[in-house]
């Protein structure tokens, strides 16, 4: 907000010395429309206030960025590249069409215009961490690093670009380089959440579990209680044996953020202080969140594809293997039909229809198959 006031400002300053020098604008007007953010009306008031075709680039400026903080961009944009016509030298210009194109999502614009700075002003921080950003979007990932590294190497204290890149050297496993980025940037800003995330995301990797304790408790006390960073500290209070502190950490996490990884440390923790019961009861949960809740439809998707490509031994195995994940209805009528249709097998045909009645599928939904079902088990007799 305190950077905004100052830019209002600036701008302002700027304007006015212009505005008294034409003598087409009420300066008094003008500041009150800003001061009270009514950017909108101070857009329009200037658009009535010169007549087109504006040519003086200051004017044009002044237009750009009000329609810009009215959120009117299009129209900023067109005011921005009216100076660019008149001088395609002028930096702040291209940032602000760069700026402009990235809020409005076209990021390919955007960075031929930073490109443009770049060959200009190769010390320009803000130009690389956009172009940083752009090139994580489109999934560059060389770009990614090569921006990011510019940036940082330019600005190493800046905690944005610092946890970024300090995050990508841990993923890509280079926890020495993502160290030396992550402590220079510590040391100018020690309490920063957004450093301390990426210190903890390293100390993890690193297996430094009473780091990634001090650090994650740091997270805590700064109000930060997600599951992932929540994880992470039950696992290190696991591997320094403080079972009952991994459990506790753990089971304090809503149920939303729970998983695989959670479920199986509790479990271990369990383990280790003898409960049994409890251990089971969390190994269960862990098997049932590592494994898709849709996996018994794959598996009859499987089958179906098989049995129309006449491989019958395959679509059954699929099939059975779809009912140990769950047990659905429609899956027992495919058996039985498959079984009655294709391999005349009367037997299984009558106990896969009769299984598939026990299950009470839904009338208003599967009244057909119902149908069919129970005339098929008496034509087969059985």
């Amino acid at each position: 907000m305190k950077s905004t006031l100052i830019c209002i400002a600036f701008c302002l300053a700027s304007f006015i010395g212009f505005a008294q020098e034409t003598g087409k604008v009420d300066d008094a007007l003008l500041l009150d429309y800003y001061q009270t953010q009514r950017f909108g009306e101070a857009a329009d008031y200037l658009k009535k206030s010169y007549t087109e075709p504006i040519t003086n680039a200051k004017a044009l400026g002044q237009l750009a960025y009000t329609c810009n903080m009215a959120g009117r961009l299009a129209e900023a944009e067109g005011y921005y590249q009216r100076i660019y016509a008149i001088d395609s030298t002028n930096t702040p210009i291209l940032y602000s069409l760069g700026s402009l194109n990235l809020r409005r999502g076209n990021n390919q614009k955007a960075e031929t215009y930073y490109k443009k700075i770049i060959t200009r002003d190769t010390t320009n921080f803000m130009v690389y961490k956009q172009l940083a950003r752009i090139s994580f979007e489109k999934n560059d990932i060389n770009a990614y690093v090569a921006y990011l590294q510019r940036a940082n190497r330019l600005s190493p204290a800046e905690p944005d670009v610092a946890s970024d890149l300090s995050d990508l050297y841990v993923n890509m496993g280079f926890a020495d380089q993502s160290e030396k980025v992550l402590s220079q940037a510590i040391t100018a800003d020690p309490e920063n959440v957004v450093l301390l995330n990426s210190l903890m995301k390293l100390q993890y990797a690193q297996k430094n579990w009473p780091g990634t304790i001090n650090t994650c408790l740091k997270l805590v006390d700064n109000g930060n209680n997600s599951g992932a960073m929540l994880t992470k500290l039950g696992v290190a209070y696991y591997y320094t044996k403080n079972y009952e502190c991994s459990i506790a950490t753990l089971l304090s996490m809503d149920e939303v953020a729970q998983g695989e990884t959670s479920y199986y440390y509790t479990a271990l923790a369990y383990k280790e202080i003898k409960d049994q019961p409890m251990a089971i009861f969390y190994l269960a949960k862990t098997i049932e969140a590592g494994i898709s809740p849709n996996t018994a439809s794959y598996y009859g998707e499987m089958a179906d594809s098989n049995e129309k490509l006449f491989k019958y031994k395959k679509a059954i195995a699929a099939y059975q293997k779809s009912l140990q994940f769950d047990e659905k209805p429609l899956i027992y009528y495919s058996l039985a039909n498959l079984y009655d249709s294709n391999l005349k097998d009367k037997k299984s045909a009558v106990k896969y229809y009769k299984k598939y009645l026990s299950l009470k599928p839904p009338v208003n939904k599967q009244k057909n198959y119902i149908d069919y079902s129970k005339s098929r088990v008496l034509a087969l007799g059985r």
